[in-house]
């Protein structure tokens, strides 16, 4: 009896574990069915709205399909796996026909479908063991579909994103020089070349290059972020260099230890965003004893300083007690409002300053006026006021500079030989709307203007847009160059722009030595407005500007934010280059953080070579009017008491505000498919591309502002430069993931990288220690707030292992 009885409860157990097993092939079968269900939806819904604004029909077609699928997988019946493997094949199929063999384009199209792919495998597979005969061979062929349409999928978008071109080799330039062995400006010479004739580290031992030292340059205090911009100078042993908040700090080359340290004691209430961008050097012609050797510096609370070379001690002859206040005749000056944030530049004994004026506010705001200034005494000795073009004394009293005029808050270029300051200016404030300009305003925004150092005088400008209301502020220093063309070696500049187009001209007269052409552009602005018909095309060099977007061009980290990007790309206005932004959403692109930034062009003078790293990026910007700006409590920035809007810009003196952001998704990521930066290489004697590619990985990027960790290659935002060498190596931080690289100037490979305490901001820059006969490369790793990829404040040494 207890026999019977115990086999009795085993055969239950068997019934019981047969029943799971039957009931576990429907319940995996209904639940990956209900998940395409809500895929399903998920697409065909939103595919409605796109397919209504004129855009692709394809999420919808698709939409319903795995809806379809999802039904007949929820029954249990296999043609729902028929449906699907058609539906993954159709969508193979036209990702490649829209974007082809791009991985990162791909990646939100295709993505999906592989996990999906995997669900109703593994689904399949476990209702193929319920199966017998025929229906067991009809099962393995749609596996072995569904496996191979994955294994398609992933190999296809693998191989998009290997790097599968060689680049172009070119030849090597001329035998070596002796070796400079300092960088006394803060963009490397006077050339803003930002080039080392050092040629220790190579391609061939870049590979071991190490941290020498790194040195702490003082974090900001609580409540103030910012970046250090500044590229360090190399004088006398010892290296100059500012941080967050102004200070300047000389440290000795060999071992980073700090050797004096100057507090301006910068007024933080003015500081929305720390920045310094550079100090600079100057001798003292026939001086000898205290302040013969000087750094000058600026603080962005409007404040010129004359600091001793040797102790860091203010020079008492210049200015008062070392200081010079920077607001002289420039009106009442809110807080905040008029700030220095690049280094300085002094050319035949006189520091040459521009300044930056906070955007969007209004249109009084304080004068774009270019200053010259004596580098002994600290004395005013001219101005370049556009509104006083003749007049290049102080206004009288009671009155001001020219208020609202476009500023120079770029790095300036000196050149000693021609007695001239190259000065690229930003717009007229605010800087979407440009009917309240007067003609002078719009003759001058968004132009390189070249200024007589003795005089004032302009002895020439450029425009890089007419009247710009994008935003388009020249950002970059001009580089100087002696260039070959068919007429012979000309004295060139080079201005890199943030349209991602180079200009070059003669910098003699500013005559174009590259074939310019004008182009009609888009038209139709808000009402009040007027446009220039036409703008500026270097066409004879290359162009990084990016190709006109389509619709096919969004992207996202899921197909589900990538559709969002499409509605929304479908429902702005966008025409290509210099679309007017206008009263309902418009597209700009390249947006203001677009092209070349701040940090400029290096320029191999030997070889003639450039390199640059550009960014792509796209806004999505808005007009309002004024009563909608003020339904909205759009004010003007206020110090202490209304933060800086950087999504909405009062512009109060105009009949509009306007909302401004960056085209992302939801998950806030770019809108537009990669990359977002990249660098690359340009032969200056043929004007052609050497290579180029994207420069970063995704590692420290992701939605939502989550890092990946996926070391891809991608090519993310970036702020910063790069620094070449005679050896051939290109050094380069600046993107938003924490990384140091060199890269090969003959062919782009990358040679050597290294891990970031926090992303790095600055052009690089390099120099030899004869104490140890090393060659050293430096770069400041503080991150910056915008790039939200840390915040850090040393500056990095590295160098080749010392000889034993």
């Amino acid at each position: 009896m207890t026999a019977s009885g115990s086999n009795g409860g085993a055969e239950t157990q068997m019934v019981l574990h047969t029943d799971r097993k039957r009931r576990w092939p429907p319940l995996v079968s209904k639940l990956v069915g209900f998940i395409l269900i809500l895929t399903g939806f998920g697409f065909a819904i939103p595919g409605v709205q796109l397919a209504t604004l004129g855009g692709s029909s394809y999420y919808l077609l698709c939409g319903v399909a795995l809806v379809a699928a999802g039904m007949f997988l929820w029954k249990g019946s296999a043609t729902g796996t028929w449906i699907f493997a058609a539906t993954a094949a159709g969508t193979l199929a036209w990702a490649l026909w829209e974007v082809g063999l791009n991985g990162w384009a791909l990646f939100p199209r295709l993505g999906i479908f592989v996990l999906l792919g995997a669900l109703v495998t593994l689904a399949h597979r476990l209702r193929r063991s319920r199966a017998r005969s025929v229906g067991m061979q009809s099962g393995r062929r749609r596996w072995a579909v569904i496996a191979a349409l994955g294994i398609l999928s992933v190999a296809v978008a693998a191989y998009a994103l290997s790097d599968r071109e060689g680049p172009l080799e070119i030849a090597d330039g001329p035998a070596p020089s002796p070796a400079a062995s300092i960088w006394p400006f803060s963009n490397g010479s006077s050339r803003s070349d930002r080039y080392s004739a050092l040629e220790q580290i190579t391609p061939v031992n870049v590979e071991h290059l190490q941290v020498a030292w790194k040195t702490r340059l003082g974090m900001p205090p609580a409540g103030v972020v910012g970046a250090i911009q500044a590229t360090p100078l190399m004088i006398n042993d010892t290296l100059y260099t500012c941080n967050v908040i102004n200070q300047v700090i000389a440290l000795d080359i060999e071992t980073g230890a700090i050797k004096w340290r100057f507090d301006p004691k910068l007024d933080l209430s003015t500081v929305a965003m720390g920045v310094c961008r550079g100090v600079a050097y100057y001798k003292v012609p026939d001086a000898t004893g205290p302040c013969a050797e000087r750094i000058i510096s600026f603080s962005r609370d409007a404040r010129m300083f004359a600091i001793d070379a040797g102790s860091g001690r203010r020079c008492a002859g210049f200015g008062r007690n070392g200081e010079v206040d920077m607001t002289q005749a420039m009106g009442a000056v809110k807080k905040g409002y008029y700030y220095l944030t690049s280094g300085p530049v002094i050319v035949r004994g006189k520091v040459i300053v521009g300044g930056s004026v906070l955007d969007g506010q209004s249109t009084l705001e304080p004068s774009g006026v270019i200053r010259g200034f004596d580098a002994v005494t600290g004395k005013f000795a001219w101005a370049w006021d556009m509104g006083r073009p003749d007049d290049h004394g102080l206004p009288p009293p009671g009155k001001t500079f020219t208020l609202g005029t476009p500023n120079a808050w770029a790095p300036l270029t000196g050149d000693s030989d021609l007695g001239m300051v190259y000065v690229p200016l930003g717009n007229a404030t605010p800087d979407y709307v440009a009917a309240h300009r007067s003609d002078v305003m719009n003759k001058y925004t968004s132009s390189v203007v070249a200024i007589d150092v003795d005089t004032g005088s302009l002895r020439w400008h450029y425009q890089t847009t007419h009247r710009d209301v994008w935003d388009y502020d020249i950002a970059s220093p001009a580089t100087l160059i002696d260039l070959p063309t068919s007429k012979g070696m000309r004295q060139a500049l080079i201005q890199p722009t943030k349209r991602g187009v180079f200009f070059v001209l003669d910098r003699r007269t500013g005559e174009p030595l590259v074939k310019t052409v004008e182009v009609p552009v888009p038209q139709n602005p808000v009402p009040g407005e007027k446009l220039s018909p036409t703008q500026p095309y270097p066409v004879g060099m290359p162009s990084f500007g990016g190709e006109k977007l389509t619709e096919a061009h969004m992207w996202g980290i899921s197909p589900f934010d990538q559709l969002w990007c499409r509605i929304k790309f479908r429902q702005a206005r966008y025409d290509g280059d210099f679309t007017p932004i206008g009263m309902k959403p418009t597209i700009v692109y390249p947006g203001y953080l677009g092209g070349s930034e701040w940090a400029g062009v290096a320029v191999d003078p030997e070889r003639k070579l450039m390199a640059l790293n550009v960014n792509h990026f796209a806004m999505y910007n808005q007009m309002i009017t004024r009563e909608q700006a003020r339904k909205d409590n759009v004010k003007s920035y206020l110090a202490g008491s209304v933060p800086i809007n950087l999504k909405a810009w009062p512009q109060e003196g105009t009949p509009y505000a306007t909302r401004t952001g960056g085209f992302l998704s939801p998950l806030d990521t770019p809108c537009i498919q990669p990359p977002y930066g990249e660098v690359a290489v340009v032969d200056l004697k043929t004007r052609k591309t050497v290579w180029r590619q994207p420069l970063g990985t995704g590692r420290d990027t992701g939605p939502l502002g989550i890092p990946s960790m996926l070391p891809l290659p991608m090519g993310v935002p970036a702020l910063g430069g790069p620094l070449v060498t005679r050896s051939g190596l290109m050094f380069i931080a600046a993107t938003q993931e924490r990384t140091f690289r060199a890269f090969d100037m003959r062919n782009g490979n990358l040679l050597w990288q290294d891990r970031l305490p926090a992303g790095g901001h600055s052009g690089p820059m390099s120099y030899y220690s004869k104490r140890s006969g090393r060659q050293f490369i430096i770069i400041p790793a503080s991150g910056h707030p915008q790039m939200k990829n840390g915040q850090s404040d040393y500056l990095m040494a590295y160098a080749l292992p010392k000889k034993k």
